[in-house]
């Protein structure tokens, strides 16, 4: 196998109260004046105030810009990255879901090399930035403490944006569960099964490769033994803390092999009607795993028997056929809509759907799945999953 090239942050702390560690990462990367971008729930949720607490202790001045928004915007970037350029700042500590740490990142691009945030979606990458980022997630689903991309909606053609390169990835990750444990059932369902799609997508992929290899299998596991337990029982630590180090894992395998159709598609359904990512990714998940299986059907069937679905006696048909039930059941019990239940107009949605396909098509996940497909393939999984 050809060697693969790994990208992670310098500095990962995971567990317990790992974000008290947030002035000690400072002082470790070098630098002492931090441009802090979250949200409004962070802050009123008083989430905001453990950090900055830490860092009035260590007489550590900060800013705050808390106006990112969901699924993260170019108009919300220029402010932020207003503020940062007229400010003094030299690192960028990012809290939240994904949406704040994808901010984050896209901030930290154009604060250091300028012009608009389309000039950087792929195929274009950028190494290199001036601002260090340390990410503290709050949710246990997007992995994007530990990831080489952003995702970004542009807000003159409703696009969302793929950006990758080593200027993404965070220098250091404080990784703690005990920041998730407010996290409504909702927003847990949904970025859990995010991450058990960033697990197979990445076990799946071309650019798959050994060390990513074991880390989704890790991920698929601790995903299908602690998400309904973490749902359903909001306050189990033990389901928290697993599903926090599912979310990291997830992150790692996807960033270092790629995602593939389920999130090439998942996109333009996010950007078109505000769906969220995880979201998304759900309604499509089962649909594209039987679309994809055929094509790569020990690799599905490696997938099953990590999550406990199947075992080594089954063979990889069998083992398929229990991942697809898997798939569908876990959306049942965590009652993911269909685009039709979640309120999304049939006009609107049927009239979008060439348009999304060749959306999808462009971002380049869909060349990396196991089943390339076509945009009449990709038109047909949108039409399977309406109802």
């Amino acid at each position: 196998m050809t060697a693969a090239m790994i990208t992670l942050p310098k500095l990962m702390m995971i567990g317990a109260d790992a974000h008290t560690e947030v002035h000690a990462t400072l002082k470790k990367l070098g630098v002492t004046k931090p441009l802090i971008v979250s949200d409004n729930f962070m802050r009123e949720s008083g989430t905001l105030t453990k950090i900055t607490s830490v860092l009035d202790d260590a007489s550590v001045a900060w800013v705050a810009f808390t106006d990112t928004v969901p699924d993260p915007t170019t108009d919300a970037i220029s402010t932020g990255v207003d503020i940062l350029t007229k400010g003094d700042f030299d690192c960028l500590i990012a809290l939240g879901g994904g949406s704040p740490i994808d901010t984050a990142k896209a901030m930290a691009v154009l604060g250091t090399h300028g012009g608009a945030m389309r000039d950087y979606k792929v195929p274009n990458q950028v190494d290199h930035s001036d601002y260090p980022i340390i990410a503290i997630p709050t949710t246990a689903g997007t992995g994007s403490e530990v990831t080489r991309f952003t995702v970004i909606t542009d807000t003159e053609t409703d696009e969302k944006m793929l950006c990758m390169g080593l200027a993404y990835v965070p220098q250091a990750a404080l990784v703690d569960y005990t920041l998730t444990v407010t996290m409504p059932w909702r927003l847990t369902a949904d970025t859990g099964i995010d991450t058990l799609t960033h697990a197979i997508e990445a076990y799946v992929s071309k650019k798959q490769n050994p060390f990513t290899d074991s880390i989704a299998k890790s991920c698929m596991a601790l995903v299908s033994r602690h998400l309904r337990t973490a749902c359903s029982q909001p306050d189990n630590t033990s389901a928290r803390e697993a599903m926090m180090l599912a979310a990291t894992q997830g992150g790692m395998a996807f960033s270092n092999a790629s995602v593939c159709m389920v999130h090439g598609m998942s996109r333009p359904i996010g950007a078109h009607f505000h769906v969220p990512h995880g979201l998304s990714n759900a309604m499509l998940l089962p649909a594209v795993t039987a679309f994809s299986a055929p094509h790569a059907a020990g690799r599905y069937a490696d997938c099953a028997r990590a999550m406990g679905t199947a075992d080594d006696r089954d063979n990889d048909d069998t083992a398929v056929k229990k991942l697809l039930n898997e798939l569908t059941r876990l959306n049942q019990d965590l009652k993911v809509p269909s685009p039709k239940a979640y309120g999304i107009g049939n006009n609107t949605y049927f009239s979008l759907l060439e348009t999304m396909a060749e959306q999808a098509l462009a971002s380049g996940s869909p060349a990396n799945n196991p089943r390339v497909p076509n945009s009449q393939e990709i038109v047909a999984i949108y039409e399977k999953i309406w109802e």
